[in-house]
């Protein structure tokens, strides 16, 4: 499909296009060139109209709330979809269940949550990204992570069919599941436990609490960097990057955070070479030191 007929069904799309759109603010790094289109549905119907106009013929990449996410310094050739409002409600299933749209913040969903008396999801208050992106890498922490709530998700794939899939037919791992990546996650369903909000609240506090003394914030980063090689070594990878690379390495403006070795930073005007240049050092020295190979968490989109 070439730009010109998609300029020309604008009109007919529930939706907002625009054509080499930058997509540098819309990262936590705030690193990227632009993206040939950008396209951000209003309803389904929008949605479903424009993959079958396009998602057969391009590349396709769904943007959560960039938490997670290392665009590349040339302009990505194909479509960068940003689920829109609409895809954010939330909505109260029964006392223990949840209904989220994808696009809803982990943080909203965990307040949601409390303020209707449901205990489980207090984990999600401090992850920044979208349900969307939490399914998609079986987001967690404080040993809590999707699969542990998560009951159904509904998806739409690159053909426009709608469909729902029980979390019980999804094999999920660390920071993963196997699904197809034809697929958008529209919703998910999650069930939870009957408790006080005031308790809850509490555990919400004590949790960012702990995470606000280790994290650093209101910085350039997408959090943790790589993940926890928990099949090789009980050791955290912040340690192993601690023990193996100077925190004064920096690339360009790509550095080390000096508060959480995991959270590599964009002091001010970083490009995507130089972070992954600052990447690809690091997994090197602590493979050199230690034999073990880490694993990207951020997701590298070129």
């Amino acid at each position: 499909m070439e730009i010109a007929d998609i300029k020309k069904s604008v009109l007919l799309i529930d939706g907002d296009i625009f054509f080499d759109q930058s997509i540098k603010n819309l990262n936590w790094f705030n690193i990227g060139g632009k993206t040939k289109i950008f396209f951000k549905p209003k309803s389904l119907k929008g949605l479903i109209e424009y993959l079958k106009l396009y998602a057969l013929r391009g590349k396709i990449f769904i943007l959560g709330n960039g938490s997670n996410v290392l665009f590349d310094d040339e302009t990505y050739q194909g479509t960068v979809i940003k689920l829109g409002k609409n895809f954010s409600n939330i909505t109260l299933l029964d006392n223990e269940t949840i209904i989220a749209g994808a696009a809803a913040s982990q943080k909203k969903v965990s307040e949601f949550a409390k303020d209707n008396n449901i205990s489980g999801l207090e984990f999600m208050s401090c992850i920044p990204g979208s349900i969307g992106g939490g399914i998609r890498m079986n987001s967690g922490c404080f040993k809590k992570e999707f699969k542990d709530f998560l009951i159904s998700i509904q998806v739409v794939d690159f053909k426009g069919l709608v469909r729902s899939i029980p979390a019980n037919k999804i094999s999920f791992n660390y920071r993963s599941i196997e699904l197809p990546k034809d697929l958008i996650f529209l919703s998910a369903t999650f069930k939870g436990k009957v408790k006080n909000s005031e308790e809850i609240n509490n555990y919400m506090t004590e949790l960012n609490t702990i995470k606000n003394m280790a994290q650093p914030t209101k910085i350039k980063t997408s959090g943790s960097t790589f993940k926890n090689p928990i099949s090789q070594t009980d050791k955290k990878v912040w340690e192993l990057i601690k023990s193996s690379v100077s925190h004064e390495i920096s690339y360009g403006d790509a550095v080390i955070s000096k508060k959480h070795a995991n959270f590599f930073v964009n002091k001010k005007n970083a490009k995507a070479a130089d972070m992954k240049s600052l990447i690809n050092f690091v997994k090197k020295k602590v493979k050199d030191q230690t034999g073990i190979k880490l694993e990207l968490e951020i997701v590298v989109v070129e």
